[in-house]
């Protein structure tokens, strides 16, 4: 028996998501079709179809840099998006169904401070 999969946008992740929805609606209306902000929509919606084919889709954060970072989650993951944007997720479950919580949607800057990388 398969579990069932969902993904959960959560805190800062939900907020960016919505901001990027309203501005490509916005844009949509005035006849943009393919910006940066509608690509990175599509992107987040991608990946979040294939998380719920396979939570495990994204590259695993080593324990020491979510540690390091202070963030209270037992494993954490990154699924590379469009224009080098991040979306970090956890993974938790029980025998019927796997969740996993987008926890961050972010520019490559802010993940690098996330993680405490510094430019050379």
């Amino acid at each position: 028996m398969t579990r069932a999969v969902r993904v959960i946008l959560t805190g800062e992740a939900a907020d960016e998501y919505e901001r990027l929805a309203r501005i490509a609606k916005e844009e949509q209306a005035k006849g943009i079709r393919n910006s940066n902000h509608q690509q990175l929509l599509n992107s987040i919606k991608r990946a979040s179809e294939q998380l719920k084919q396979d939570p495990q889709f994204g590259t695993p954060i080593p324990k020491a840099l979510y540690r390091k970072a202070k963030m209270p989650v037992t494993n954490l993951w990154k699924v590379n998006l469009t224009g080098y944007w991040r979306m970090l997720y956890t993974i938790t479950g029980d025998k019927v169904e796997i969740i996993c919580y987008v926890l961050e949607i972010c520019d490559h800057r802010k993940y690098d401070r996330i993680f405490g990388y510094m430019k050379k």
